[in-house]
Parts: structure tokens; C-alpha cells; sequence
């Protein structure tokens, strides 16, 4: 439960007290509880989605007030993250040149062209499940960008100078990335009414295109950062939402 609340008090603006004292163990437990706090967050995006649109609001409106409310529930914290990442795999320098692009606290052209094209794909894609009565494919999708970060956070290296991925990288085992893909994946299957493959197929290829981000970051930057996880979060809900809402 410690990890648990870590993770809430981490990932959310709810006012749960942390520990005390946090070390690698404990922030190993943090990173694994994330998919709870993913399951917490998608569950209030469905709701609020659902009552958006019960009330009255067009289906793209409530799904961008969604995307708004989900960041901030998360204190915007990811979307800069994705924001830093773009601008430094924007950049041409070495790696330090990119990292020190990254800290710089500015939102750069490919900054913001990566949080309004990310934002857009989801807003549209939550109005498209709305329109189709899809809720449990809307947690889905935001549960999903939390396990990306379990995995990533197994056998990759943290880059130098990187607080937050010195504190996460490794702390993941194989058997826990293994469980929540599984669990994910095994929910997915509920998640598309008539096309038990279509949930399976969208958590799939959001878990592989966010790693393949990740391990391109990870060879561009020299390792994993905080920024570096904000983006394959965020990358991984815009896919799941994008594949969820297709209609075949």
C-alpha cells in the first residue's frame, strides 16, 4: 500500500501523503503500482467523458475537456515531459546538447507541435469512443500509458544528469512488466463490443510504438529520463485511444 500511495501522491494532484523516507525499493513498488493509478485516472476520464456528453456537450468538446482535465489531474507533468523530448530529439547536438535542451524549461517549435498534435489524437479519438459508447476502452487507454511506464523502467540505463531516471531506471523485474502487458492486454478483450481482437491489437501497438520511442530516446539522449517517461506515456494513450475508436 505504501507503494500505492507514493505512486498517487507521484502521479496525481490528489492529496495523499507520501513517505518520509523514500529509497530504490520504494520507488521500485511506486513504479509498479502505476497501472493502478492509470486505472484510477481512465475511470475518471470515462465518467467524466460519459457525463460531458449525457449533459448536453458535443462529443469533441467533452472529449478535449477530458484530455484538459487528465492533464490536470497529473499537474501537465507528462505533456511536458513530451514537450522536452521532442524539442531534444529536435536538436541536432550531441547528447549533452539535448539534455541541457530538455532542462531548459522552454517549449521549443517541435515541443509544442508534438503536445497539439498528441492532444488532438486523443480528444478526437475519446470523442469517437463516446460517440460509440466505448467508456471501458477510455480507462483502457489511460491505463495503458502507465504500464509503458513499468516497462520501461526495466533494463535501461538512466541518462546522465537525470534525478528522476536515476531514482526509477532498473527497478522494474521481467515478471512485473510481463504481469501488467498481460493484465492489460487481457482486459482489451472486453474493451471493443463484437471485436475481442481490436483491444488485444490497440494495447499492442501502443506499448511497441511508445518503446520504440523509448529506446530511440535512450540511444539519443544516453539513457532514460522523467521527460523521456512523460512521452511514452502520452504517445502510448494516443495510439490505444486511436485504435480503440477505429470502426471496422
Amino acid at each position: 500500500m505504501t507503494g500505492v500511495l507514493l505512486a498517487i501522491s507521484w502521479l496525481t494532484v490528489l492529496p495523499v501523503p507520501g513517505p518520509d523516507d523514500v529509497d530504490r525499493a520504494m520507488v521500485g513498488r511506486a513504479i509498479g503500482a502505476a497501472p493502478v493509478v492509470g486505472a484510477l485516472l481512465g475511470a475518471g476520464a470515462a465518467g467524466l467523458l460519459w457525463l460531458l456528453t449525457w449533459d448536453g456537450a458535443t462529443a469533441p468538446l467533452a472529449g478535449l475537456l477530458v484530455v484538459g482535465a487528465l492533464a490536470l489531474a497529473t499537474r501537465g507533468m507528462h505533456l511536458d515531459g513530451l514537450a522536452d523530448t521532442m524539442d531534444g530529439l529536435g536538436s541536432y547536438g550531441p547528447p549533452e546538447r539535448a539534455r541541457q535542451i530538455m532542462k531548459s524549461g522552454g517549449a521549443g517549435p517541435f515541443g509544442v507541435a508534438g503536445i497539439v498534435f498528441t492532444i488532438g489524437i486523443q480528444a478526437f479519438s475519446f470523442a469517437a469512443l463516446a460517440d460509440s459508447g466505448r467508456w471501458l476502452a477510455v480507462a483502457l487507454a489511460v491505463t495503458t500509458g502507465r504500464v509503458v511506464v513499468v516497462i520501461a523502467c526495466r533494463g535501461i540505463a538512466a541518462a546522465p544528469g537525470t534525478s528522476f531516471g536515476v531514482l526509477v531506471a532498473g527497478t522494474q523485474s521481467t515478471l512485473t512488466a510481463a504481469f501488467w502487458t498481460v493484465a492489460s492486454i487481457a482486459l482489451a478483450v472486453l474493451a471493443v463490443p463484437g471485436r475481442t481482437w481490436q483491444g488485444p491489437l490497440a494495447v499492442l501497438l501502443a506499448l511497441a510504438a511508445s518503446l520504440v520511442l523509448v529506446l530511440h530516446c535512450a540511444r539519443r539522449f544516453g539513457g532514460l529520463s522523467g521527460d523521456v517517461l512523460g512521452a511514452a506515456l502520452e504517445t502510448s494513450v494516443a495510439v490505444a485511444a486511436a485504435v480503440l475508436s477505429l470502426t471496422v
